[in-house]
């Protein structure tokens, strides 16, 4: 088994492991970063399946986000908008197709003011809420302790006004039923992308992509460390000291002063700590779990759905597809929809088989665009939650009373070991944003740490 020495060693080539490294070699420490799959890029995945380049994994970028967008800027990329012109769809409780255009969804008078009375309400909560530290909040126990559902049914008796609003959090967001998490994690949600009314507005949650798909930036942060980023060494386990940590993969041995666990807190417990982590960490990881989605790619001869004078978006709580997009690729003559299967319909679909399945959710994509909807050239299904090394999408969220109880642990450092991923982010919360974010805000710490200790320079 060979052995290596570096000042930091960091688990998992994802967006925020590998900003961490570059950030940390930039600064003068010397760098390894250990990644269990054959690829980096983590849940940022660009792939061509039967001759379509699809974004398997994360793949937009908001105009909050400027994190991710100075990574873009930096590492020379481009962007293009969404195509979003025409009108949107949206199939109400009665199965009815609606046309629209602007945010409110076609819904009767009365519904649409209550949508609009308790998203007020909401923007002004998320306002009080520091997305870095919302279990600092004085209402935040209480908050932790209701439902996302139940909470909204406290606002309105208007079932579709709830549906919609729940949504956007539940299904679209978190990937989880809304019986099943709290109104506190439904307000950091929204706190993440600067307020609720930002974080069910299509235009801006999903406003551009990258030309040649998102995991470019992973990709380009990779090459910048070459020979610094080992493919196929999942960490088996992880001695630690106030001396430093000794990783253990199936042919390497890595030993460094630092570690930065930089992948799903889910995986975790697939690493072997000597000695273990303290209580705090193993109550904490408990309380944490992955959402489930299915993303769906539809690739068609054409965007035939431009035909029809739609822009490709579309909505309903009541569809097995939740949701829906024009997802073209820049430059491409074909036309892709993406569209979702989250939470509990996931799970049952999954029941079905492969063939029925797509038929299901085919033809609930016909439903807002019509019967050609069910003739792809291409199909393909992003399942992350068969994924061996994400176990689920988008990101780990807290259970019930877990978040104001837990939260401000998860990115505490356990001696030498840091913390660093989206799903612990504030500002850009289970987006490549939030890691960026955090993989910036952990390596400046190991320097900070790095200095006081007299391993790097000041000023380098």
């Amino acid at each position: 088994m060979s052995e290596i020495t570096r000042d930091v060693l960091i688990i998992g080539a994802g967006a925020a492991g590998l900003t961490a490294a570059n950030d940390l070699r930039k600064a003068g420490l010397s760098v390894a970063v250990l990644e269990a799959r054959d690829r980096v890029g983590g849940r940022l995945w660009t792939d061509v399946i039967d001759g379509a380049m699809l974004e398997i994994g994360g793949q937009w970028v908001s105009p909050d986000q400027d994190a991710l967008k100075d990574t873009i800027e930096e590492l020379g990329l481009e962007t293009y908008s969404r195509y979003r012109e025409g009108d949107s769809v949206y199939v109400g409780p009665d199965g009815k197709v609606h046309r629209f255009t602007g945010e409110m969804f076609p819904v009767a008078p009365e519904t649409e003011a209550e949508i609009a009375r308790i998203t007020d309400i909401l923007d002004a909560l998320v306002a009080e809420i520091d997305p870095d530290r919302p279990w600092a909040h004085p209402s935040a126990e209480d908050w932790d302790s209701i439902t996302w559902d139940a909470w909204l049914r406290q606002q309105t008796d208007d079932d579709e006004a709830v549906r919609n609003l729940a949504f956007a959090t539940g299904s679209a967001m978190l990937t989880k039923p809304t019986h099943s998490f709290s109104l506190l994690q439904s307000l950091l949600m929204a706190a993440s992308a600067g307020s609720y009314s930002n974080l069910v507005d299509a235009d801006f949650i999903l406003d551009k992509r990258v030309v040649g798909g998102l995991q470019q930036v992973p990709l380009r942060l990779a090459e910048r460390l070459g020979d610094d980023v080992l493919l196929n060494q999942p960490v088996r386990s992880l001695e630690w000291s106030d001396a430093g940590v000794v990783a253990t993969t199936d042919e390497l041995t890595v030993r460094a002063r630092h570690a930065i666990l930089a992948h799903a807190p889910v995986l975790y417990s697939r690493i072997s700590f000597v000695p273990p982590l303290p209580r705090r960490q193993h109550q904490l990881h408990q309380h944490l779990s992955m959402g489930f989605v299915i993303k769906v790619h539809a690739v068609y001869d054409r965007p035939f759905w431009r035909e029809q004078g739609l822009s490709g978006t579309a909505f309903s709580p009541y569809e097995l597809s939740h949701e829906a997009y024009d997802n073209t690729n820049h430059g491409d003559e074909r036309g892709t929809l993406v569209g979702f299967v989250s939470d509990a319909n996931a799970d049952g679909v999954f029941e079905l088989s492969a063939e029925e399945r797509k038929e299901r959710i085919l033809e609930s994509l016909s439903h807002y665009y019509g019967p050609e909807a069910k003739n792809p050239v291409v199909y393909y299904e992003s399942d992350w939650g068969s994924e061996e090394w994400t176990r689920g999408a988008y990101a780990a969220s807290f259970d019930m009373g877990g978040l104001h109880r837990y939260g401000a642990d998860l990115r505490t450092a356990v001696g030498p070991i840091h913390f660093a991923c989206s799903d612990m982010a504030g500002a850009g919360y289970q987006h490549v944003d939030g890691a960026i974010r955090m993989g910036r805000l952990v390596a400046s710490n190991i320097v900070d740490a790095s200095r006081e200790a007299g391993a790097v320079e000041s000023g380098s």
